[in-house]
């Protein structure tokens, strides 16, 4: 099987497209952890499929397989690589862009600036839906993480998050702290670990450790989950630039019962064929 594909990254958070419309295309685990592979394949934080929709209500089907060769519901930087690569195909020329994720439904809007906003939906804030095995929803958890107790904002942007504020985000011990608190007992489909320092009420830097991919260089759906965190506790305005290792996004939240809005860009690196 020789498969077509498109390297993107959104801020170093690198991705292998695959248009799954025009080839056939039916990847197993094995086989999506070969494409990830940096030394063997063609190397990526994630996989994603453009497919076509099965209702009249969306434009298309947006699938997102970490480099462990596990799907996921949602990943805030390939859905802006995603919108840039349908437009770039000639798959579609709306805008915006209405997709269908395993987390629900998003909106895709490129800007005349080439920028990206994707329209995140609301957060999931019940530990039930997060999921996150707590008695009751809280703005912040206490978490016992390899004997310390650390505390956390749990949110669901998608897929689930666990967001902790550091004093600085170049010290902490990411890979250790990350690896512990994604695969903690209390989060029963694993969890993404997001490290936020706050440099003021419209300005973060963040870390985050990926489920399935380790820490990464830009996570969107992180960027996302850490605002909100932050906005619940009173830390953060409604308009917040968020620093990540590869670049900056900027994230914008209401408050409860308002989507979050993400903009950034989406680059297209090489096209080639693997098989």
């Amino acid at each position: 099987m020789e498969i077509e594909f498109t390297k993107m990254h959104g801020l170093g958070n690198d991705f292998v497209v695959i248009d799954a419309i025009n080839q056939d295309v039916d990847l197993s685990e094995d086989q999506v952890r070969y494409i990830a592979e940096r030394r063997f394949g063609v190397g990526c934080d994630q996989l994603l499929l453009v497919e076509a929709p099965e209702t009249d209500d969306v434009d298309f089907v947006y699938r997102i397989f970490n480099a462990d060769g596990g799907e996921v519901e949602q990943c805030g930087n390939g859905a802006r690589c995603f919108a840039v690569f349908v437009r770039e195909k000639g798959l579609s020329d709306k805008n915006p862009i209405v997709v269908e994720t395993n987390a629900g439904v998003i909106s895709l809007y490129i800007e005349e600036d080439a920028q990206v906003r994707v329209d995140m939906g609301i957060p999931e804030l019940n530990p039930w839906a997060i999921p996150f095995n707590a008695d009751t929803r809280l703005d912040e958890y206490a978490l016992d993480v390899n004997g310390d107790v650390i505390k956390i904002g749990a949110v669901s942007m998608g897929n689930p998050h666990a967001v902790t504020i550091v004093d600085n985000v170049e010290t902490v011990a990411v890979a250790e702290l990350g690896a512990a608190i994604e695969c903690h007992a209390l989060f029963p489909n694993r969890v993404n670990a997001g490290f936020m320092q706050i440099i003021d009420d419209s300005h973060i830097r963040l870390r985050v450790f990926e489920r399935g991919a380790g820490e990464t260089l830009a996570c969107g759906t992180g960027a996302c989950a850490a605002m909100v965190v932050g906005h619940l506790q009173g830390c953060l305005a409604d308009d917040v630039q968020v620093d990540l290792a590869g670049g900056s996004l900027q994230i914008s939240w209401q408050g409860e019962a308002s989507p979050v809005m993400m903009t950034g860009p989406a680059t297209t690196v090489f096209e080639g064929k693997i098989t």
